[in-house]
């Protein structure tokens, strides 16, 4: 279950009209300091961003499920189940299955939500864009800071 703060400030992203990415990346930025504080780890930091858009669009934000040939059909099935559970109000979550994921994920390593990792991560990803995708994305960047200046 993601923490208060952390809705409320998905919330307050959608409020302010910001993208699905953005809300998301609230559920993410808590997965990481879970990590980081002990809480639980992560086999890597791919599974850790995972962990934090399954919450996301568990807690309703409207994060489409990745296309067909992006990912495994499996993740893309995943995805979909998550986005209709957010569709529907919450059902008791099972403890015996809480518990087995909490501590499957106790016995992994916590240098997946280290800086040099989310780095890296970060680099991968990038690298599998296009110039032309990363350069609409910087404008688009560029265009939002001289908007926040004003």
């Amino acid at each position: 279950m993601p923490e208060k703060e952390t809705l409320e400030r998905a919330r307050e992203d959608a409020q302010e009209g910001k993208a699905p990415s953005t809300q998301a990346g609230e559920f993410v930025k808590e997965e990481m300091d879970h990590i980081r504080e002990g809480k639980h780890g992560a086999r890597s930091t791919k599974q850790a961003i995972a962990i934090g858009l399954s919450k996301a669009r568990r807690a309703g934000v409207k994060l489409p499920a990745p296309k067909k040939g992006t990912t495994s059909e499996t993740t893309r099935q995943k995805a979909e189940r998550d986005l209709s559970k957010g569709r529907r109000p919450a059902k008791k979550k099972s403890a015996k299955r809480s518990r087995a994921v909490e501590r499957a994920l106790k016995r992994e390593g916590h240098s997946a939500a280290s800086h040099k990792a989310l780095s890296r991560q970060a680099h991968q990803a990038a690298r599998k864009r296009s110039s032309t995708s990363r350069s609409q994305a910087a404008k688009k960047a560029a265009r939002t800071r001289q908007r926040e200046r004003g």
